[in-house]
Parts: structure tokens; sequence; C-alpha cells
């Protein structure tokens, strides 16, 4: 069952500030508070879904499109050497968020990936990744 009182909920609905990198009628992307790396991005769709298996067809296929599209941006400002798309599902499979959102992580060569949900990162820190992205996607266009 969706909770509309979890995080991302209250961020949709104003009431939670975050370092903002795209957002349009279905989805809202932004730094991620605790990142596994620098750049660590999530999107998330506008409308309640708890995870994958309960969101609508259309509402997927709009978030995957924002996906795509912010992770192009996100290598183009971070340049890392790949990026993982994460999503995960119930628990069991390390979901802690329960609305449906994507993980678009920057992974370095030899570098760890930090553990989640381990600490929030400097908010400054976080307003300068999201203008790197923006300026990223400005360049790139829509």
């Amino acid at each position: 069952m969706y909770d509309p009182n979890n995080i991302f909920g209250r961020i949709l609905r104003g009431e939670i500030p975050v370092a903002k990198v795209y957002e349009n009628e279905h989805v809202l992307s932004f730094m991620d508070g605790m990142p596994q790396s620098d750049g660590h991005t999530l999107v998330i769709p506008k409308v309640p879904s708890r995870n994958l298996f309960d969101a609508q067809p259309d509402v997927l296929a709009e978030l995957i499109k924002a996906t795509q599209y912010v992770a192009k941006g996100v290598k183009k400002a971070f340049n890392p050497d790949g990026i993982r798309i994460a999503q995960f599902n119930e628990p069991a499979a390390g979901q802690t968020v329960f609305h449906l959102h994507f993980h678009i992580i920057p992974c370095y060569e030899g570098q760890e990936l930090r553990v989640h949900a381990r600490g929030m990162a400097d908010p400054a820190l976080l307003t300068a990744h999201a203008t790197k992205v923006v300026d990223a996607l400005k360049k790139q266009g829509p």
C-alpha cells in the first residue's frame, strides 16, 4: 500500500527541499541526499506508485524516458567510467523509500561506492552537483 507521507511524497508537496536537477509534468529529478558517489541522482514519478509493480505503464514510460535523459546529463557533468541505473522493489530487494524511483549512480574505476543511507551530504555540495547536471542538460537539449 502506498503511504503519501513517505519522504518522496513530502518532497513532491514541497515540504522538504532538494537540489533539483530536472522536472516536467510527469517526473521530478534531484540529487540523492545520501549519495553513493558524486553525482548520484534520483528520478521519481509525480504520481503515487509504491514500486514498479503498481505503476501504470504510461507512468513507467515517462519515468524511464526521464531517467535516460537525466543519466545523459549526469554522464556529461561528471564524466564517470560507467553509470549504474538501479531500481528496488520491496525491503528484501533493498527498497527503503516506498515511492517508485530510479537511482543514477556514477561509477569510477578504482573507487568504491559509498554505503547508502549512512549520513546526509552537505547541502551546498548537492546544490553544486545539481548545477553541474542542470548545465549539462541545457547543453544537451530536450
